[in-house]
């Protein structure tokens, strides 16, 4: 933890993701502010988009889904609020 995210790195980001995901059900989803918040925790703003960046980098990895309103969505074109979840099997929410 730290509380200058500009020495916070992709792994870290990707790194507290997963470390999130692991600790929760695996029907549970995360926030990205959970990430931030997780890594930088007085000064978590700044890592909002630094977050999603490293979610799309785990979801082109098959380690994770991008969701809104609980359906899985394109990160390339997502705008708005996001979470991040593990894989479900085919067909569920």
């Amino acid at each position: 933890m730290t509380d200058d995210p500009t020495s916070v790195t992709e792994a870290d980001l990707e790194r507290a993701i997963s470390k999130l995901l692991d600790a929760r059900a695996p029907t549970s989803s995360i926030c990205p502010s959970d990430a931030a918040r997780a890594v930088a925790p007085t000064n978590w703003r700044p890592l909002m988009e630094p977050v999603r960046q490293a979610a799309k980098r785990l979801m082109a990895a098959g380690e994770v889904e991008i969701t809104q309103r609980g359906t899985v969505v394109d990160p390339a074109t997502v705008k708005g609020p996001i979470r991040i979840r593990r894989p479900r099997p085919d067909g569920q929410t």
